[in-house]
């Protein structure tokens, strides 16, 4: 590729196919250019599964071009059919605001926001009538066309429905891409593979509809080694907002990287230069867990900050190298004064908090020796967490070698 980002796309493994990519390629390479991804309003957070898309735009404008985050709040209301067994649930006005809200901070810490667009395609969608956009741009749609592309095709052979309100998802995805060409001069959009059909229609409608010539990229999805999806865990998917899964749990979810995909992550997910990832993925043994350090404090430390290392470097030496350090990156469980005042039952804590699936378990480990408030092994399974076991606001759970947890209550207690 002559382009600086085409380049840095194909070398790193975020390429999987373009529309024309020889004519994007020229494109980029002579001048800057704009391009844009989508983001539904389905959580109040993106996760690890979405960081693909924004690595790419953060490559757009690291090479010079210009990144436009649109935000779904219009195509949020149908919800996107691609790949699902069922149709998404539909969120109301109030929830999309509150989902959005929460997505907008996910990308600050990856793109300068000063210099990137952010868009909310309702600003359009929500003032269209519906007579005048089907005169106006349904002409344009082929059915058979749309039924061909996987994402519905194979809904369909599996004989799951599809409603005509999900059916007009790629409608107005594709609009969209018109409209942000008309307002932004954006040529090209970007995406995972599962929104090939999605986009091959905006790149047609705009070139039936203004002649212009724009253009899709997609990316592969991206899987473990051992065939999981990326970004889910046994606790649930892995949050790039601070306040749903702490930097100390984002670190360790990398560190635990499977050894064949250290590469691979290293690649996608930190930026450093491709000779020294190819040094790192090759190491075997106790050595890989360096590259799993490495992976782990490169891709924190663009999620939340280079200033997190330090605390989460203490946690990890003092909980699995019995060294001195600091507490405060674990993870947190918050209490009220209200749930201590009478006494909290210690096993129903343990199950609130998430440090064991049921109360039965609790009692086992506490039997066991294996439950530690405040590093002090617990011996009685009718323990209660009161006031006085709280020092300066908070408390240690442990339950086992590797299961931590800080429990804070909101009001300081002081212990005479």
């Amino acid at each position: 590729m002559k382009s600086e980002f085409l380049h840095i796309i194909q070398s790193r493994g975020f390429f999987h196919q373009a529309t024309d990519l020889e004519a994007l390629d020229t494109l980029m390479s002579t001048q800057s250019t704009t391009g844009y991804i989508g983001f539904d309003m389905t959580a109040d957070s993106l996760h690890v599964g979405s960081l693909v898309q924004i690595m790419m735009l953060r490559w757009l404008q690291k090479t010079g071009h210009r990144p436009i985050i649109l935000l779904g709040g219009g195509t949020s209301k149908v919800g996107d059919p691609s790949f699902k067994d069922t149709a998404r649930q539909l969120l109301d006005d109030v929830a999309i605001q509150t989902n959005m809200n929460g997505i907008g901070k996910s990308f600050a810490p990856f793109v300068d926001m000063n210099h990137a667009i952010m868009l909310n395609n309702d600003a359009w969608l929500g003032s269209l009538n519906y007579l005048e956009f089907l005169r106006d741009y349904g002409r344009h749609f082929s059915i058979n066309r749309m039924l061909s592309f996987d994402s519905v095709r194979l809904r369909l052979e599996r004989e799951q429905n599809l409603s005509f309100l999900e059916f007009n998802y790629m409608i107005l995805q594709a609009y969209d891409f018109l409209e942000l060409f008309k307002r932004y001069d954006c040529v090209l959009q970007m995406g995972g593979s599962d929104q090939w059909g999605n986009i091959v229609n905006g790149v047609e409608l705009t070139r039936r509809f203004v002649s212009k010539h724009v253009y899709g990229l997609t990316s592969p999805l991206i899987t473990t080694s051992s065939g999981q999806k990326m970004g889910k865990t046994a606790s649930g998917a892995v949050w790039l907002n601070a306040d749903r899964v702490s930097p100390y749990d984002y670190w360790q979810y990398w560190r635990n990287t499977e050894d064949a995909d250290v590469g691979h992550y290293l690649r996608l997910f930190t930026e450093i230069p491709l000779d020294e990832i190819a040094r790192l993925e090759v190491l075997e043994g106790a050595e890989i867990n360096e590259a799993k350090k490495i992976l782990a404090d490169h891709a924190t430390a663009l999620a939340h900050g280079p200033d997190c290392l330090f605390h989460i470097h203490n946690t990890v030496a003092q909980l699995f190298e019995h060294q001195s350090g600091s507490l405060d990156s674990l993870p947190i469980f918050e209490l009220s004064m209200a749930d201590i005042e009478e006494g909290l039952m210690l096993i129903d804590l343990l199950v609130r908090a998430g440090l064991t699936n049921s109360k039965g378990e609790a009692r086992r480990l506490i039997q066991g020796h294996g439950i530690r408030v405040d590093d002090q092994p617990i011996y009685d399974e009718a323990t209660r967490i009161t006031p006085d076991l709280v020092h300066e606001g908070c408390l240690k759970l442990s339950a086992g070698k590797k299961r931590h947890i800080l429990v804070k209550v909101d009001v300081v207690f002081e212990v005479h």
